[in-house]
């Protein structure tokens, strides 16, 4: 008796199709064969004894199970439901006519209950594209399948659930998300607010630039000057997610496994942008991702959002080399001898650091005087290689906040006012790029569009010609700060970018400026 049974396999951040074939003679025996790990090839045992647990007959049968395609590669324990279904319907304990209109997937325990898996919104969108009425799946994941619209979703507790639902004997309701009501939750305010932050005007200014065009940018201060403050609040400000961005980083964090442990607070979709802010002891694999299984890295699990990397140059410099690539093409692409894996990285880098190691150099407080000689602070800048600073499109100078300030009670501009101003001018970079929907704002511009949208006058070209001598600019801080100097343009609401806009643009660059 042959039967089959229909799941997937995450394969990067989408997942293809896997049918579990199961061929039941009599006999007594088990053999798994389609390229499964070792988490796959242990579910026997757990099979075994959920099955006797709820009460079915133990299959007296010599069982061959294929998992095909064979060529990949199936890990984990989410194929624990479909292997335990196909055995029971060897034995005829489980109809098999609904069997070709649903996947399954999920995990068993010993008592035959459902544990959650990962990946499954990769794998509710393969279902639906493969044309299946719906997917049966542990109850804890149901809701993050259901965002998929045109899906029966059933989150079922128990593998007696699934049976009797199979057969015929109990029904179940689909579980519904409402994604409207969802999305609704992203009005709500903030908890960190640009209000708490006094003084640093140049700054807040900076990061409004920053946010209004999707750009790089760099804070070099002293230690309490603010920098992971206002880090923190940048997204209070970002534009809100389209829901195709929604579902892209949702699927990048189901992926991970981090929908149900981090994300449990706003449901089953992702609706606010992410702020990943790893520690500077981070290894190279755990920043870009990769592994001898392949999983997505931080900047990956910072698609459409920000990427915070707080006192920049104690990170290793090979784990920082290694954002090059991804902070150009905007994906990183882990190559290893069985797989490919393409995982988006389209991200905001946001970075602080001190400008020395004791982290007072450039102050003017007898209090706080520099210790540093000049070799240890050329020692300390040089960890931050040229061509990552070119991939920085902003470079900002902060100084420790005056006594004044931080005793002053007017409050201050809200996130909520900013916010305005960005979306204002994303508003216009959405109708620039509208040809062109994988742009979605003035830092992904091609040098194509850079021609096309940033022209100079004769004047700005000649200020920008004397800047770029004077400071030594390489070709890419050139793209830079005519990008920058577009969103300015931008947020004032102007058609051409002018004498100031480039201006201000050009003084975001204050590592090639003062630290050359």
């Amino acid at each position: 008796m042959l039967i089959k049974i229909y799941s997937a396999a995450p394969v990067g951040i989408d997942a293809v199709p896997v049918t579990v074939e199961v061929h039941a003679v009599p006999g007594y025996d088990f053999t798994l064969v389609g390229l499964p790990d070792n988490a796959v090839k242990e579910a026997h045992e757990r099979i075994v004894a959920a099955i006797t647990v709820n009460g079915f007959e133990m299959p007296h049968r010599a069982y061959t199970i294929n998992m095909a395609p064979a060529d990949i590669r199936k890990e984990g324990a989410a194929y624990d439901l479909p292997l335990a279904i196909g055995m029971l319907a060897g034995c005829e304990q489980v109809q098999t006519k609904l069997l070709d209109r649903y996947m399954v997937m999920g995990e068993l325990s010993l008592d035959g209950s459902l544990q959650p898996i990962r990946g499954v919104l990769p794998i509710a969108l393969c279902a639906k594209r493969e044309g299946f009425k719906g997917i049966i799946l542990p109850a804890a994941n149901a809701e993050e399948a259901a965002v998929v619209e045109g899906l029966e979703v059933y989150g079922l507790d128990t593998l007696l659930d699934v049976v009797r639902m199979l057969n015929g004997i109990q029904t179940f309701e689909p579980t519904i998300v409402d994604t409207r009501a969802l999305f609704a939750r992203q009005a709500f305010p903030s908890d960190l607010d640009f209000a708490d932050v006094r003084g640093q005007y140049k700054v807040r200014r900076a990061m409004e630039v920053a946010a209004a065009g999707g750009h790089n940018m760099l804070m070099v201060g002293p230690p309490g000057a603010g920098k992971s403050m206002m880090a923190k609040r940048l997204p209070s400000i970002l534009p809100p997610l389209s829901l195709e961005e929604a579902l892209e980083t949702t699927k990048i964090h189901s992926v991970a496994g981090l929908i149900n442990k981090k994300n449990a607070a706003n449901g089953s979709l992702i609706v606010q942008r992410p702020f990943r802010s790893p520690h500077h002891t981070i290894t190279d694999i755990a920043l870009v991702g990769g592994g001898q299984n392949p999983h997505p890295g931080e900047i990956s699990l910072a698609h459409n959002g920000v990427l915070f990397l707080d006192e920049l140059p104690e990170y290793k410099r090979s784990a920082l080399e290694v954002m090059r690539q991804p902070l150009e093409d905007r994906k990183i692409t882990v190559a290893r001898t069985k797989q490919t894996v393409d995982y988006p990285a389209s991200f905001m880098l946001v970075a602080a650091m001190n400008p020395c190691p004791c982290g007072h150099y450039g102050e003017n407080n007898p209090a706080h005087p520099c210790t540093c000689t000049p070799a240890q602070i050329h020692r300390y800048l040089g960890k931050i290689s040229g061509p990552l600073l070119d991939r920085i499109d902003i470079q900002c100078e902060i100084e420790a906040v005056p006594y004044d300030q931080l005793r002053d009670t007017k409050p201050a501009e809200s996130s909520a006012v900013m916010r305005e101003r960005v979306l204002r001018a994303r508003v216009i970079q959405q109708q620039r790029f509208a040809d062109s929907p994988l742009v979605h704002c003035n830092a992904q511009m091609s040098a194509k569009m850079v021609r096309q949208f940033c022209t100079l006058d004769s004047e700005c070209d000649r200020l920008l010609e004397l800047a770029m001598q004077k400071m030594g600019l390489s070709a890419r801080a050139y793209d830079r700060i005519v990008k920058v100097a577009r969103t300015i343009a931008d947020l004032e609401g102007s058609g051409p970018i002018l004498k100031q806009h480039l201006l201000e643009s050009i003084s975001y660059r204050s590592l090639d400026r003062n630290y050359a």
